[in-house]
């Protein structure tokens, strides 16, 4: 092909070329070297600016000529053309309005992962736009309907059908001590989940409760030493973490933070305390002596308190007893409905529990 004829397959293509394709290629053309052109050298490139340019304004027209890779043509796709399950962004940070049990609203510090799928034949997302649908929606107080508002928002704004957003926070609770009546703020790691599968919608709570478990064999052991040989022993116990996980039924009331909280005092009384004074620390003891739990025991306690909640539907009692007797952990899992159900454990999912210490 002479010169004549490549400039003009070049023109040709040129003129079907999107913007993104005629970016990619004068891309390329920058990065390669000089031509070995032994009668003439080649012109130098202009020297490039080390000054911040503060006055550049980048208007409509500058815009639109901007590369665009991530939205470029499947040409420019490296590796594996196979569905992408999740691509998006975590740790984005934002204050987030939620709104309170006894009414009003609090602001807090809120985690945000937000992620669609992305088809096989297309290069990339706009992350962006995945912020700036929070953004949109900042001004609201945010209940899962408000979520799926903006899931519907960034499903529609990349074009795609599958998607999740987690909203994960840290909701302080006024709690007061056992005997002392000092208060204090007990803190709970709460996470509020959206998935779109097609048309179908899915809502999760998630919530961390931290507690006390004594081991009832070592109660039991102890108090045959003092019974029997008049030796004081002492049963270990150690910090305990529950996640709960639950689909909310839609219909019966809204589940507030605060009742799930109060669900879990109510199954396992022996929640970790905030102000402790002398009078309270032995009232904890008492009520840890009262209250023995197995791992094994926790879950189903958990559970049992899940199932009798209407409002509540398939869910999932992760339990991890962080021991002081052993250098290994005891934990244990259980669910209801299909929602949860799984016979693989991803080895991160109980180590994950441990994080909150």
């Amino acid at each position: 092909m002479s010169p004549a004829d490549a400039l003009d397959t070049l023109r040709h293509w040129l003129a079907g070329a999107s913007a993104a394709e005629r970016a990619a290629l004068a891309d390329h053309i920058a990065r390669q070297p000089p031509a070995d052109r032994p009668d003439h050298t080649a012109p130098a490139a202009p020297p490039l600016s080390r000054d911040y340019p503060g006055d550049f304004t980048a208007d409509a027209a500058y815009i639109a000529r901007l590369p665009d890779l991530q939205n470029g043509p499947g040409s420019l796709i490296r590796g594996a053309r196979d569905q992408i399950a999740h691509v998006g962004i975590s740790g984005f940070r934002l204050p987030i309005r939620y709104r309170l049990r006894g009414g009003g609203e609090t602001t807090l510090e809120t985690g945000v992962t937000g992620t669609v799928s992305l088809a096989p034949d297309r290069k990339g997302i706009n992350m962006s736009r995945i912020m700036r649908s929070f953004y949109r929606a900042s001004e609201r107080a945010f209940s899962f309907d408000v979520i799926e508002d903006v899931l519907a928002d960034y499903l529609a704004d990349h074009d795609s059908a599958d998607a999740r957003i987690a909203l994960n926070t840290r909701f302080p609770m006024r709690v007061t001590a056992l005997r002392s009546g000092l208060e204090g703020y007990q803190y709970y790691n709460v996470t509020l989940e959206v998935l779109a599968d097609g048309a179908a919608r899915r809502q999760v709570l998630h919530l961390d409760y931290v507690y006390s478990s004594t081991c009832p064999c070592s109660l039991e052991l102890s108090e045959h030493a003092r019974a029997t040989r008049g030796q004081l022993a002492t049963p270990h116990s150690q910090r305990s973490v529950a996640r709960l996980s639950m689909v909310p039924v839609r219909g019966p009331g809204p589940l507030w933070f605060e009742d799930v909280v109060d669900l879990c005092r109510r199954a396992v009384p022996t929640e970790t305390q905030v102000m402790v004074k002398r009078e309270d620390e032995q009232a904890f003891a008492e009520l840890n002596a009262a209250n023995p739990i197995f791992v094994e025991d926790a879950v189903r306690l958990f559970a049992q308190a899940l199932a009798g909640d209407r409002r509540i539907g398939d869910y999932r009692v992760l339990a991890s007893h962080q021991e002081s007797l052993h250098s290994h952990d005891a934990v244990a899992l259980m669910t209801r409905g299909p929602s949860f159900a799984g016979p693989s454990v991803d080895p991160h999912l109980f180590q994950d529990l441990r994080m909150l210490r």
